[in-house]
């Protein structure tokens, strides 16, 4: 369905700016009227990393007249795959200032906004206040539901995405015209059930092809040409370069933008909402987690253990701790690892940062591995505590 456009037209664009924006201004549906509603535009990106490098970078260069950008991380030297905004010299920058640099050499007209800290409960709303439209580029489950919460007590249109290896999906959400997130996803996934981006990878170009769908959505919203996203998922399968297109009705039951909504400010702790391990998991590592540091000690004792990996092999090709022998996370759910294990050692789990070997020690110290630990961090904190010469990911 077509929808009015989001913004009203500035009154004017300079010579220059039609200088620049002339292969828009000759789209009979963009045209001038198109131009002066993106100039007059204040638009926030919620992440610079892989879907928000391509999404700042084409906002920029569309004219969207106010981009604000929130992040706070930094650059590292693994984000360079995938987040084309930020270069090899910006490695240690804050990614806000580093992409807004990126926006400002793409464009001067725009004028950026950098928000440097994290989104929380606290700042939220705030922010989103400020603009008409959110693009939502994070990667966890947790900001998402309060992105999509905020925007809906506040009656904001965002535009949706998400990518995982070599598949993604993108949607407009706005309850005032269709569904919300929560109308597509009620609950978040069981933890563990869905790996982020660090633990099963993307392909980088997949941002790019996520992104710019992201920005023809908004540019289609801003201006009111097209049929937007809304109330529609789109499914893209790189490897079989497939798109499909899947109906999402509003739900009249949703907590949220419901007919009798029971969800009317926001959640006190989205990461509990979501949960980035279960409860057994992190009852098993409650007095069971040890540093990197302690093992390394562990292992210089001679004490006598069984130090397991249990991420995936292609990981472990990457970078390992040596002794350790690999025993996928899935062996542990399965139940096929436990006989792997022998009794008269003490067993020591570890995966990327620790999310994944508390879920296995949950199973191990359950089939009576009681004095089983598992390495908080994971081979992350070995390599920045104990061998820094070794590659991290």
């Amino acid at each position: 369905m077509s929808l009015p456009p989001l913004v009203e037209p500035a009154d004017e664009l300079t010579v220059d700016e039609v200088r620049r924006y002339s292969r828009h201004l000759i789209i009979p549906d963009v045209g001038m009227a198109g131009q002066k509603r993106l100039k007059n535009a204040k638009v926030l990106c919620v992440g610079a990393g892989g879907l928000g490098s391509p999404g700042l970078l084409y906002l920029a260069a569309a004219g969207v007249g106010t981009l604000g950008i929130i992040d706070f991380d930094v650059v590292d030297e693994s984000n360079l795959q995938r987040q084309v905004i930020h270069g090899q010299s910006d490695v240690g920058r804050p990614k806000a200032k580093s992409a807004a640099a990126s926006v400002r050499e793409i464009n001067p007209y725009v004028e950026v906004v950098i928000h440097n800290t994290a989104l929380t409960t606290e700042n939220v709303m705030e922010i989103f206040s400020g603009y008409d439209l959110i693009v939502d580029g994070t990667d966890n489950f947790a900001t998402r539901y309060m992105v999509n919460d905020a925007a809906v007590l506040l009656g904001k249109p965002y535009v949706w995405g998400s990518i995982y290896r070599f598949d993604g999906q993108a949607s407009v959400f706005w309850a005032e015209h269709g569904p919300c997130y929560r109308c597509l996803y009620p609950e978040p996934p069981p933890p563990g059930m869905v790996p982020s981006c660090a633990e099963g990878g993307v392909l980088g170009v997949l941002c790019a092809s996520i992104g710019s769908i992201q920005v023809n959505e908004a540019i289609k919203l801003l201006t009111g040409i097209g049929e937007p996203l809304v109330g529609r998922l789109m499914i893209y399968d790189a490897l079989e370069m497939k798109y499909r297109d899947l109906k999402v009705r509003k739900d009249p039951e949703c907590v949220l933008c419901g007919k009798n909504p029971t969800l009317t400010a926001l959640l006190d702790d989205y990461e509990a909402f979501c949960g980035a391990i279960s409860d057994e998991a992190a009852e098993a590592a409650t007095g069971s987690t040890i540093t990197a540091l302690e093992l390394k000690g562990m292992q210089e004792r001679g004490e006598d253990i069984f130090l397991v990996d249990v991420r995936e092999p292609n990981e472990y090709e990457i970078v390992s701790i040596p002794g350790a022998t690999l025993i996928p996370k899935g062996e542990f759910l399965n139940g096929s690892a436990l006989e792997k294990l022998p009794q008269d050692k003490r067993i020591v789990l570890h995966c990327k940062s620790g999310a994944r070997s508390a879920e296995a020690l949950a199973v191990v110290k359950n089939a009576g591995f009681s004095d089983a630990v598992h390495v908080g961090g994971g081979v992350l904190s070995w390599v920045k505590t104990v061998d820094p010469s070794l590659p991290s990911y």
